[in-house]
């Protein structure tokens, strides 16, 4: 089981990010959180250092590739990462689809994915030298099949949960593990305004607990809960003409 004490993450103002940040908060951890709301922020890193564990707080756009990898290695110099949880995203989708404005889905691509490789990349040089780490690509059951909602967020999930499912096989060889972490509802900011029915909706700090012995496992898929699994999994070995009218297309 893998212990890890200099964590990175990103969207950790809200949501699973947060519940991941207070959770690992400890004496001798090093957490380096990020988020948009600088405010919100703030307050998670004072309750992680409440709970003794030393904080570098950054309101950095995950978008911003430049302003982040300087951060990335400000904060790789003073404490080596050993786990990288690539969290941040948004789920912006208008009327469901934004076919009547592309930009909505191009945002949601560069938030989705362009963030996480924005997250990975700076570091994966120091821990492919260092022989050790984890890194954690935050995906969603959403991104296993076509679902009637939310189309840039459901693709931009499934981009990095095979992309992190891929790289898994060739970083074994330098000692890093990778882990793809694919929820189903979890009480955040996302899911306050969901327009669609959420069955086994669960709180962010039973979530985040799933995900550490998770990672301290290395498997190489964190799915919860069953019930949504159960349900996903069904839809993916339908033939996809079943699975579309079974969701009403």
């Amino acid at each position: 089981m893998k212990n890890f004490s200099s964590i990175v993450i990103t969207g950790a103002s809200s949501g699973i990010g947060e519940a991941m940040a207070l959770d690992y908060a400890a004496p001798g951890v090093a957490l380096a959180l990020t988020g948009r709301d600088a405010a919100r922020l703030e307050a998670v890193a004072q309750a992680c250092r409440a709970k003794g564990a030393t904080v570098m707080a950054g309101a950095i756009d995950v978008v911003d590739r430049e302003a982040l990898a300087a951060w990335l290695a400000t904060v790789d110099d003073a404490h080596p990462v050993d786990l990288i949880v690539a969290n941040a995203g948004i789920s912006i989708d208008k009327d469901n689809s934004s076919l009547d404005d592309f930009s909505i889905i191009r945002k949601t691509l560069d938030v989705n994915v362009g963030g996480v490789l924005n997250t990975i990349e700076p570091l994966m040089p120091r821990l492919m030298a260092r022989k050790r780490g984890q890194i954690a690509v935050v995906s969603s059951l959403a991104g296993f099949i076509g679902l009637p909602y939310s189309a840039s967020y459901n693709a931009s999930k499934a981009a990095v949960r095979v992309w992190g499912e891929s790289i898994r096989y060739v970083l074994k060889k330098h000692g890093i593990g990778v882990s793809v972490i694919c929820p189903g509802f979890v009480v955040s900011r996302l899911t306050a305004s969901a327009p669609f029915p959420m069955p086994f909706l669960m709180s962010s700090a039973r979530a985040s607990a799933t995900i550490r012995r998770g990672l301290a496992a290395n498997r190489a898929r964190i799915a919860f809960p069953l019930g949504t699994k159960a349900a996903v999994w069904l839809g993916s070995v339908l033939p996809g003409g079943w699975t579309a009218r079974l969701l009403g297309a």
